[in-house]
């Protein structure tokens, strides 16, 4: 992770472990986790939901950024191997990314986010 002088923050490398049990297709299941981390680095670097009069100002997807190729980190994916009764993988991997990459930030700069986007100071 950086911080640029303008403050734009950078996330160079994310490590994913998942255990969903029994993996039946490891390609997807990359794929399915590889995909919730940039939604929800999307949301957590750059969209904001704002409102002018009290209306809100985006209207549809088009209005929110999301992370480019150009931006997009290195992602690891490791799978647990496990026994276990295959479970879901669609949306494990968006809830946490904010929250890591918050307290990345944190050890980064010793600043404490939280609100999002994150935007330093």
């Amino acid at each position: 992770m950086s911080v640029a002088r303008d403050k734009t923050i950078r996330v160079h490398r994310v490590f994913c472990v998942i255990d969903c049990g029994i993996a039946v297709n490891p390609n997807l299941i990359r794929q399915q986790a590889e995909s919730g981390i940039i939604f929800g680095l999307s949301a957590a670097l750059y969209q904001a939901v704002t409102f002018q009069d009290g209306v809100v100002q985006q209207k549809n997807f088009h209005d929110f950024p999301v992370v480019r190729m150009a931006d997009c980190p290195a992602i690891e994916t490791d799978i647990i191997a496990s026994a276990g009764p295959p479970q879901g993988t669609g949306e494990v991997c968006t809830p946490p990314i904010a929250p890591a990459v918050a307290n990345a930030l944190y050890a980064l700069t010793g600043q404490r986010l939280r609100a999002l986007p994150l935007k330093l100071a």
